[in-house]
């Protein structure tokens, strides 16, 4: 996954196809399931990017502006449309769910 931590980077990410994790080095939850989500996307979705923001550290501003008060969020973009998104309890079966359809629309 792609590290960012400026406002620019994670826009240019959210025009094409990204997977957005907002997390942070404190959350054990974020910790487990980071790995998980990024050999996902490399095993099934190989053409979307994996983007991660330290929302307690160096991405804390942005997560403000985002206003997301817990952690952790994944998103998942397309063309610069959110299509899903999960907060704290979710499971990697259910991201892969949300990713599957329009990832099949774009790329196959």
């Amino acid at each position: 996954m792609h590290i960012i931590s400026q406002q620019s980077e994670l826009g240019r990410f959210q025009q094409g196809a990204a997977l957005v994790m907002y997390g942070g080095a404190d959350c054990r939850v974020c910790v487990a399931v980071k790995p998980k989500l990024e050999a996902m996307l490399a095993a099934e979705f190989p053409c979307m990017e994996g983007v991660y923001l330290d929302c307690q550290g160096g991405a804390a501003a942005i997560c403000a502006q985002q206003g997301l008060f817990s952690i952790p969020v994944v998103q998942v973009w397309f063309e610069s449309r959110k299509y899903a998104e999960f907060v704290r309890v979710f499971s990697v079966h259910e991201v892969r769910d949300a990713i599957a359809k329009p990832y099949q629309l774009a790329f196959e």
